[in-house]
């Protein structure tokens, strides 16, 4: 098997195993701990974590412990969020959340930097483009992660009550530190004075924010903002609003597994056909299945004799999911490439704050005013993306244009001798 594949199918199951156990109880903790609002406040405070981690600990994780390693210590705060679920309370459930937020952001950024670090190295040795290989590496990635929607739902569902046993976890962990080869960037370090200590972690700790510079960073974070509110709620509000309440919560895990289903699926297909459609044809796909689906949850009316669309409704929500999950981590990494931890801690600081959001409003507006919020904040995030695409475009013709005059003037000069 080809070296760098081998590396991403290793980070993908170690990414499976973890989130086998995890997923379940993140899509029930908004109905299994209702009482108090205990399972809302515990997603909120997750988030909450998650985005003042993007922040500022990602590109320092990164750089001082690499990819791999902040990989696997991330793995453990997730296992620890697992465990306190065994004695579920506001003292374990909460701390552990935290925890739980704090690792998020530097797992995620890691991962993402590595795999485009990982798929440029290929590209390079392949002579293959790199947003291609990106972009089939992110396919093959959330193919298979996405599918721990579907083993984690389905254990919750069929032990409904019982939270699933964490020795997956511990090989997630045991997988990736085993197995998983670190990789440094191929980035030439500048030839000016070496930084001092002092001023190299200033800079590290502020690139995050520095990078809200570049004009792009600022028009595309609507995107990650977007995929934190549709995700939040997907697993805070349709579990509870629509699946709990009409079917009951022992079916909640059913349709949560017809999302990771469709989504894993999807992701892989993207990840092969973007080479051949362009990415902004599949943005186009996934805002047109989103926009369906809120509409059709403005207008329906959920009933016990409706069984089919609850689990129909979900997996189109899987559908368009995968254009954001591998889309967006590759779109970050190809227009960032020289700097994919600020870039990628950003992403996750977007996304969090979709998911802060999502959960923050939860209690205080009606279903159809959410609906509404999700159709506006999408509608301006496609607005914006096809900004950044138009930016893109003229840039890169500005570039061949620059190349095509160069080599007329070399052409005449060479005529001239």
């Amino acid at each position: 098997m080809e070296r760098s594949l081998r590396n991403v199918l290793v980070v993908s199951c170690g990414f499976l195993l973890l989130f086998t156990a995890y997923t379940g109880l993140q899509n029930l903790q908004s109905s299994l701990y209702s009482e108090h609002g205990l399972g809302v406040a515990t997603l909120s405070s997750l988030y909450g974590a998650v985005v003042l981690s993007s922040m500022f600990l990602p590109p320092i994780l990164i750089k001082s412990g690499g990819c791999k390693w902040t990989i696997v210590g991330s793995m453990c705060c997730y296992v620890a969020f697992s465990l306190g679920n065994f004695h579920a309370s506001w003292y374990t459930l909460i701390p552990t959340s935290i925890l739980l937020g704090l690792g998020a952001a530097p797992l995620w950024s890691a991962q993402c930097t590595y795999l485009t670090m990982v798929g440029q190295a290929h590209a390079r040795r392949a002579g293959r483009p790199s947003p291609d290989v990106v972009n089939q590496y992110f396919g093959i990635f959330f193919l298979i992660v996405q599918s721990s929607g579907v083993w984690g739902n389905l254990i919750s569902s069929l032990v409904f009550g019982q939270t699933p046993r964490q020795g997956s976890g511990i090989l997630a962990i045991l997988l990736v530190a085993l197995f998983l080869e670190p990789i440094e960037d191929s980035k030439q370090k500048s030839d000016g004075e070496p930084e001092s200590i002092s001023e190299s972690f200033s800079s590290t700790l502020l690139s995050t924010f520095r990078l809200f510079k570049d004009k792009r960073l600022c028009l595309l974070i609507l995107l990650p903002l977007y995929s934190g509110l549709q995700q939040g709620f997907l697993s805070g509000e349709y579990t509870r609003s629509y699946v709990t309440c009409a079917l009951g919560i022992q079916f909640v895990g059913y349709a949560m597994i017809c999302f990771s289903g469709a989504a894993s699926l999807c992701s892989l297909l993207y990840g092969k056909i973007s080479r051949y459609t362009g990415r902004a044809v599949l943005y186009t796909l996934g805002a047109a299945t989103h926009l369906s689906c809120i509409t059709a949850f403005l207008l329906w009316r959920p009933h016990l004799a409706q069984m089919a669309i609850f689990f129909l409704l979900s997996g189109l929500w899987g559908v368009a999911d995968a254009v954001w999950q591998t889309q967006n981590n590759a779109l970050y990494g190809i227009l960032f490439e020289k700097k994919k931890e600020a870039a990628f801690a950003n992403y996750r600081l977007g996304e969090a704050l979709g998911f802060v959001i999502a959960f923050g409003y939860s209690t205080l507006l009606c279903v159809r005013i959410k609906l509404y919020i999700l159709m506006a904040v999408l509608s301006l995030a496609m607005l914006a993306y096809g900004i950044v695409e138009y930016m893109e475009s003229r840039a890169s013709c500005k570039d061949l244009a620059a190349g095509g005059t160069g080599q007329v003037e070399e052409e005449e000069m060479q005529t001239e001798m």
